[in-house]
């Protein structure tokens, strides 16, 4: 099984921290549109013994797209993949966006999960973030989305400039009141080029702090198990039955398709990236050539991959595969570079799988680091 991503790159405003490709100008929107239902035809082959198990429109900002716009690509899909029943069909929406008139025309497509980009439910971290949407609109959003998607996530972010732990408290708990299933939580981090980047560098915000963002994190962790959600991935907490179906695939190592500007894929043994330049996109397609550049994994690639990625998760590293897919004396040099972390316990041997400690989680992606082959 795999999964299918589908970059819609246009957003109505520019967000101080992201670093994502996107762009505030509709100018080529019908063009690059057109383009995605392109490609999603031409590498259709790509999937071709492979049935579709999650689908994900991610961006920028997918929710701004029109009944007809989310009509031409399903077409295409359905004409091209096979998408199982049961597949997990993933919007990303902004609460600016979901009106009762537009959350009531997603409600008949066939996506069947909203992936919300509240990022905080305070206006003044809204302010900071220059995010479009208001507080009040976050709110509002939910509850109506509430009456027609059981299957809902919000992002939140945490470490932010001036948030006092007593407001990320706030934050959390206006989350659980809402009796939300999903939760991806992210610590602020400074993006090189970004808005962010230029006013911490000019004083017009106070620098992060890592101390900060780590009591943000405990708070969290502490707080969504109180409240009845698993830790499943270092930013992600579901309860039963909402993990992310999509995500999860990406860091088991499932094979995916990226499509749209700036898109990645990933079929097990190559990676792939789309360009990140919607006119470049647009004339590559037009020429009927793939606007990508590839790169075949080394087994060094393979393996620090899965250590960062299996690190993140509840379900840990598994022992075996390494010595399956590296050999024995891969996995004997893993151990005995984890040996300091397992003594400190911020790593632990479980079933044979090596997973992070609460301890550790964290710290994750500079201790897998650690681990890598170089």
């Amino acid at each position: 099984m795999a999964g299918l991503y589908i970059h819609i790159p246009f957003c109505k405003k520019a967000c101080h921290y992201c670093n994502f490709h996107f762009s505030t100008s509709d100018k080529n929107r019908q063009a690059v549109l057109k383009s995605i239902c392109l490609e999603l035809e031409m590498r259709a082959q790509e999937l071709q013994s492979m049935p579709v198990a999650s689908i994900y429109f991610g961006g920028g900002t997918p929710s701004m797209l029109n009944d007809d716009e989310l009509g031409a690509i399903f077409q295409v899909i359905e004409a091209n993949y096979q998408v199982l029943p049961s597949a997990e069909i993933t919007l990303e929406a902004n609460p600016d966006d979901l009106s009762l008139k537009k959350i009531t025309q997603l409600a008949v497509t066939p996506i069947n999960r909203l992936s919300i980009g509240v990022q905080s439910f305070f206006e003044a971290d809204l302010k900071l973030m220059n995010r479009a949407h208001t507080a009040k609109e976050a709110l509002e959003s939910l509850k109506i989305a509430q009456t027609y998607f059981d299957n809902i996530t919000i992002d939140l972010l945490y470490g932010m400039p001036k948030m006092s732990n007593v407001r990320w408290e706030e934050n959390l708990q206006i989350a659980f009141d809402l009796k939300l299933n999903h939760l991806s939580c992210y610590a602020l981090t400074v993006e090189p080029k970004t808005p962010l980047a230029h006013f911490i560098k000019t004083a017009q915000h106070p620098p992060l702090k890592d101390a900060v963002a780590a009591q943000h994190f405990q708070t969290l962790v502490n707080a969504t198990a109180k409240a009845g959600f698993t830790h499943y991935e270092v930013c992600s907490f579901g309860k039963p039955g909402y993990f992310s179906k999509h995500n999860s695939s990406y860091w088991l190592g499932k094979p995916y398709l990226g499509v749209g500007p700036s898109a990645h894929s990933f079929d097990g043994k190559k990676r792939s990236w789309n360009v990140s330049n919607n006119k470049q996109y647009i004339n590559t397609i037009a020429k009927n050539e793939l606007p990508l550049t590839s790169e075949l994994l080394t087994p060094e690639n393979r393996f620090n991959e899965y250590i960062m990625t299996g690190l993140r998760t509840i379900w840990g590293v598994s022992l075996k595969r390494i010595e399956e897919e590296f050999g024995l004396g891969v996995q004997t040099s893993l151990l005995n570079n984890a040996h300091g972390y397992l003594a400190s316990k911020t790593l632990k041997i479980e079933n044979a799988h090596l997973k992070m400690t609460p301890k550790g989680q964290f710290l994750s992606d500079g201790i897998a680091s650690d681990l890598f082959i170089v």
